[in-house]
């Protein structure tokens, strides 16, 4: 059985075409984390395929950055869902109104490329590959994120959307509200990211129960 007739390979090249839809179809701006997290999503997954091709497996490369990119996918698919678009069904605008292709692109970049990264890395190998001292190092890009943000729009207040979310906007609520949201996602991003190595080792023990059934 070579690769090219592993799932692996091709669920993987399904999760490259969800990103790339849902970037090319979008209008919105790279300053946005949803479109970088999606960038960092299909570059990664794109080098995944080629590594597997070149080197006949079905590992996926850079379990580091592997991880990284399931948590910021996450973290843009949850933020969507409940601060932005505050649980309502996504579905209903994909097939009604003149924005069509938007709410296309918006399901894809806020759900269907979540849903699908997050598939990957609780059943595709390689397992327990995440290791606890990752964390600091995933969460230091969401952080910088919006640090830089508050940062450039001091800096630069001409700039073109100065705060890409609410929540990072001063000029109503003032700068302690923002920091309190910040330390409030902080903690559910903390929170996250440990879920997320959680997850690498629940994928592991759902592998392997199939083979300790068979030996019982």
């Amino acid at each position: 059985m070579t690769v090219w007739t592993r799932p692996a390979l091709w669920w993987r090249c399904a999760i490259a075409l969800s990103a790339f839809l849902g970037i090319f179809l979008s209008n919105s701006s790279l300053v946005y984390f949803t479109l970088q997290s999606n960038v960092l999503v299909l570059g990664y997954f794109l080098g995944a395929v080629y590594w597997m091709v070149k080197r006949g497996t079905v590992d996926g490369p850079a379990p580091r950055l592997r991880g990284a990119a399931v948590l910021y996918i996450t973290i843009t698919g949850i933020v969507a869902h409940v601060l932005l678009n505050h649980g309502e069904n996504p579905l209903p605008g994909l097939f009604s109104g003149p924005d069509r292709l938007q709410h296309w692109s918006s399901f894809f970049l806020h759900y269907t490329t979540p849903l699908m990264v997050l598939a990957d890395w609780l059943l595709l190998s390689p397992r327990n590959a995440s290791r606890w001292r990752d964390l600091p190092l995933w969460l230091s890009y969401p952080l910088g994120y919006a640090f830089l943000t508050e940062a450039r729009a001091i800096a630069f207040p001409g700039f073109p959307l100065r705060y890409p979310y609410f929540f990072l906007d001063p000029t109503e609520k003032g700068y302690g509200w923002v920091g309190l949201q910040m330390v409030q996602l902080t903690v559910e991003f903390v929170v996250l990211a440990a879920l997320v190595v959680g997850l690498d080792r629940l994928g592991t023990r759902l592998r392997r129960t199939p083979a300790v059934a068979q030996q019982v």
